[in-house]
């Protein structure tokens, strides 16, 4: 596991295993390769289960019926814990074993499937392809992860972009590839752990910045429901890597 790097390092590399990064005055990211995770034996992956997960977890997953479905929620549980313990670490010298991070999904109302922790921090989750990502803060936090892929006219309508955008905003928002625009939107409605229960055109993009940021303003629709605060008091970085695009927003 490589601890210790920077955004810089961000890569989405199917042979590494997981790796711990750092956001320059952000939050704490993993990335965990759900391929690397396949191509062990089912020894190894029950001897990670065993060391990273708690009991409950782990009586948990022997309900996962289905293979895929079983190490997806494995990858996604090992990304959250590794980054609240790699926080942890970071920030206040605590060392934290990840079987006692205890992760949740809110289950009930507009957050539902909302991952959080029993700890004082924000987490997001993501996954796509062979990667899970997770990024950990000590507030509100949303990330998402898409394989670069095709597509058509109905996407392309869900991420057009708002009329009433300045013209040179606008055309750079035009520039942006279809991906980078969806994973934008669905890190700002996982943050505020709606998901894709509000329409995604509710997220209105107004800028794609030169330094890998954007800013967003919310439609009527989701407004009503967001937490308190302006948009403007997040912080974000975009990111096309190595056939994924990567969005991330936090407070």
């Amino acid at each position: 596991m490589g601890e210790g790097q920077h955004e810089r390092d961000l890569a989405f590399a199917p042979g590494l295993p997981w790796r711990v990064l750092h956001i320059e005055g952000g939050p704490t990211l993993t990335v965990v390769s759900i391929a690397w995770l396949h191509r062990r034996g089912p020894a190894m992956r029950a001897a990670l289960e065993s060391q990273h997960l708690s009991a409950p977890e782990a009586a948990h997953a022997g309900k996962l019926i289905l293979p895929k479905r079983r190490l997806d929620w494995f990858a996604g549980r090992l990304a959250v814990k590794s980054a609240v313990a790699a926080h942890f670490w970071r920030h206040s010298d605590t060392r934290v074993r990840t079987r006692d991070v205890h992760v949740e999904v809110e289950t009930k109302g507009l957050r539902a499937g909302k991952p959080h922790v029993d700890l004082p921090l924000g987490v997001g989750l993501a996954h796509s392809g062979d990667f899970a990502v997770a990024a950990c803060g000590p507030n509100t936090i949303g990330v998402d992860l898409e394989r670069n892929r095709p597509m058509g006219p109905h996407f392309a309508d869900l991420l057009a972009v708002p009329p009433a955008v300045e013209p040179g905003a606008r055309r750079r928002l035009e520039d942006m590839p279809l991906p980078l625009r969806w994973a934008c939107k669905e890190a700002v409605l996982k943050a505020f752990g709606f998901g894709l229960r509000f329409d995604p055109r509710e997220v209105r993009l107004t800028t794609w910045c030169p330094d890998g940021g954007f800013t967003w303003r919310l439609g009527p629709e989701i407004a009503a429901y967001a937490p308190p605060g302006d948009s403007g008091s997040y912080r974000s970085l975009v990111r096309e890597i190595d056939g994924y695009a990567f969005a991330l927003v936090w407070r």
